[in-house]
């Protein structure tokens, strides 16, 4: 295993533990303890985790310093092109759909490719991309505007919402626990979980790193979800939590 994708595994771990030590990881990946620590050296770093005497923390989260959009559109840009091409073959010819603000949702916009298709969102950016997109019919829904993130929110945003009816929801999450899915702001949280209530099916678009994180506001229970795409398969206890229930999880074949 190359250094990358135990620093990958390593990273998953701690948000699994919340702490790691170094006979862990010569445990877990069958490596020396000079491995191991310049492991933690190079993944403090890159500014990922905290050393400790014999190990290793994961940073407090700052939840109320989420990067923008631009910032979040550069972050794991392959794995969310990878996840949005599958979702975008879901997308049926005259679908009504729901596409939510996430850059991941975006990656879905950016590949749908259908002769007719309508499609709500309260995304600017969704909104733009799509614009270029003949057959496609954009609402684009009204509200207060987050600047730095591109999106619409407010009550006036879920009341028109509750006047309509979808296909497929496609939601993006800040992480996917037990405890269900969950974001950084309440107003995020509120506005996509009427979202998912307006759709005949939800769909969940999360990468790899989402999976074992939760964030201050829970705005759905596992229960509400249908379909999981990611880039790859989550750990065993995850994956069995999402079977549980009855939860699709889909990865790139």
């Amino acid at each position: 295993m190359y250094q990358e994708e135990r620093m990958l595994q390593i990273l998953h771990y701690l948000r699994l533990h919340k702490r790691i030590s170094v006979d862990d990881i010569c445990e877990i990946f069958n490596v020396s303890r000079d491995t191991a620590r310049r492991d933690l050296v190079k993944l403090e770093e890159h500014q990922k985790i905290i050393r400790t005497r014999g190990g290793a923390l994961l940073p407090s989260l700052d939840h109320d310093s989420i990067r923008s959009y631009n910032e979040r559109l550069l972050t794991l840009s392959t794995e969310k092109q990878v996840i949005g091409q599958l979702a975008a073959s879901m997308i049926r010819n005259k679908d009504r759909i729901i596409l939510d603000s996430s850059t991941t949702v975006q990656a879905c916009a950016e590949k749908l490719n259908v002769q007719e298709c309508s499609v709500i969102t309260n995304s600017i950016n969704q909104a733009d991309v799509l614009s270029g997109k003949d057959g496609v019919s954009i609402h684009l829904l009204g509200g207060r505007l987050q600047k730095e993130h591109r999106y619409v929110y407010g009550s006036s945003v879920i009341a028109t919402l509750s006047h309509y009816f979808v296909d497929k929801a496609f939601i993006g999450v800040g992480g996917i626990t037990a405890h269900g899915l969950s974001v950084v702001h309440e107003e995020d949280g509120m506005l996509m979980h009427q979202m998912m209530k307006q759709a005949d099916q939800v769909i969940v678009l999360a990468d790899h790193s989402k999976f074992g994180q939760n964030f201050p506001y829970r705005f759905a229970d596992l229960s509400e979800v249908n379909i999981v795409i990611t880039d790859r398969l989550p750990d065993p206890d995850m994956l069995e939590l999402l079977q549980r229930h009855d939860i699709e999880v889909i990865v790139p074949s």
